[in-house]
């Protein structure tokens, strides 16, 4: 039975000062993060080496990514019902066992029908783990360093590309494909053991009636923060939570359907920016007649923009306006996106679509990681980013096709377009919505009495 002891685990949170225990959840959290990342973007190389070898058919290979992104939409909407239902850990956990452990056995695929049953398993593990990580991590980090805080996970999960790259230079054409999924897997499971000692965010403790243990994961998470920075700051006024029942219809009710829109439409721009533009690169330049070693070499420049775009976001998540962050990212998007076709010689080329790669992944940082998880409260955080992430990845899966048919008729401006008319809803949604969360405690911004209209606990 839950215990009617006053926790006030919110405001005990948001009190604490950075410490080793604030820097261990986004190195355990980023850890799985990142290897997601990793994952996702090794597919190009491999599908490279598989074809090569005469392992994979290009109609083979297509269904292979398609189903990796069919699996990564599911996994995102599991996750947040894991999540919500079972707790942050028991979801985060088994994302990574389930993309771990289907990694190691993807090893020793007989045959590419295997192969893609495997990584339509992967995509599953590898969808949860973004919705679950931008949420909890959240949930533990006080509110005049969220946002920085996040964006450096999204730094860290944003290099994936980079360093998916750089290894698969190296191993694929040493040790093979297979070696790639090893390497994926086995750190997968590494960080599955680290991240058994992580405890469960006490504000879902709280939210579901489990005060007693949220009691005594704050009081070991304050234990271990005063032996490393004192005492503590007094605790602000007693918040009551109410246990509130929490079905998902509610989600789509009147207190919640337009933060839903503006998380779901921030998470389809994201994801067309990205695969309509950015995975395009090399195309977009060998059609305009780059030739093929120029246009690797240009995109490679340009691949920069993805941990920078992350570093802006970090310089800026707490000092401006959560809200006018996004609409500026979204604007020079649009600004950098406009100038890109029209750029000429070794100079321009690179260096307006590496601005506009970082501008994407400015966005890709403040929107996916700081503010969908911020706009829902923690009854619903997992449910509401894991609904936007998996309208994100199903955008992900139709933008390619839409990308090919746009290029091909209109060109490079018409696929820019297509970006740009999603933008700019976007920024309509996050604008009419008018909720800032910079700063703000996640209580204030999205306290369960948004959904206590239903019947409570």
């Amino acid at each position: 039975m839950a215990s009617t002891i006053a926790v006030n685990a919110g405001a005990r949170l948001d009190r604490l000062p950075i410490s080793r225990f604030h820097w261990r959840i986004l190195g355990l959290i980023s850890a799985g993060a990142f290897l997601d990342a990793f994952d996702v973007y090794l597919a190009g190389g491999v599908i490279a080496a598989l074809k090569a070898e005469g392992f994979s058919t290009l109609a083979q290979a297509a269904v292979f990514m398609s189903m990796t992104f069919l699996g990564m939409m599911i996994g995102a909407g599991m996750a947040g019902y894991v999540g919500d239902r079972f707790g942050r850990r028991a979801s985060y956990q088994f994302n990574l066992a389930l993309f771990g452990l289907a990694s190691i056995v993807a090893i020793f695929s007989p045959n590419m029908t295997f192969l893609i049953v495997c990584r339509f398993i992967m995509g599953i593990g590898l969808g949860a783990e973004l919705v679950v990580a931008a949420g909890t991590l959240g949930e533990f980090i006080p509110p005049a360093y969220r946002g920085r805080w996040v964006s450096i996970m999204g730094m860290v999960v944003n290099s994936g590309l980079l360093v998916a790259t750089a290894v698969g230079y190296i191993v694929i054409p040493t040790l093979g494909w297979r070696y790639m999924f090893a390497i994926g897997g086995i750190l997968a499971l590494i960080v599955w053991v680290m991240r058994k000692k992580m405890p469960e965010s006490p504000r879902w403790l709280e939210s579901v009636g489990r005060n007693d243990e949220a009691e005594a994961t704050l009081r070991e998470i304050e234990a271990e923060v005063v032996a490393h920075k004192g005492p503590l700051a007094e605790v602000p006024a007693v918040r009551a939570v109410q246990q509130v029942h929490a079905p998902l219809s509610a989600l789509f009710g009147s207190k919640l359907r337009r933060r839903l829109i503006a998380a779901t439409l921030a998470a389809i721009a994201v994801n067309v920016s990205v695969y309509g533009f950015v995975a395009w690169l090399p195309t977009f330049l060998v059609s305009h007649g780059t030739g093929i070693v120029t246009s690797l070499w240009y995109t490679t420049l340009m691949s920069f923009g993805s941990v920078f775009g992350a570093v802006v976001a970090i310089g800026i998540a707490d000092r401006i306006s959560r809200r006018a962050s996004l609409i500026a990212a979204a604007v020079a998007i649009m600004i950098f996106g406009f100038l890109y076709p029209t750029a000429q010689g070794d100079l321009m080329v690179p260096l307006t679509g590496f601005l506009l790669v970082s501008s994407i992944y400015t966005l890709v940082t403040l929107a996916l990681f700081a503010y969908i998880p911020e706009l829902f409260p923690t009854a619903y955080r997992l449910r509401g980013t894991g609904f936007a992430g998996m309208c994100g990845r199903a955008a992900s899966m139709l933008t390619p096709y839409a990308t090919v048919a746009l290029f091909e008729r209109f060109g490079l401006h018409g696929v820019l377009g297509m970006v740009g008319v999603v933008l700019a809803c976007m920024i309509a949604a996050v604008g009419l919505l008018n909720i800032e969360t910079t700063g703000q405690s996640l209580d204030d911004v999205s306290d369960d009495s948004l959904v206590t209209g239903g019947a409570a606990k």
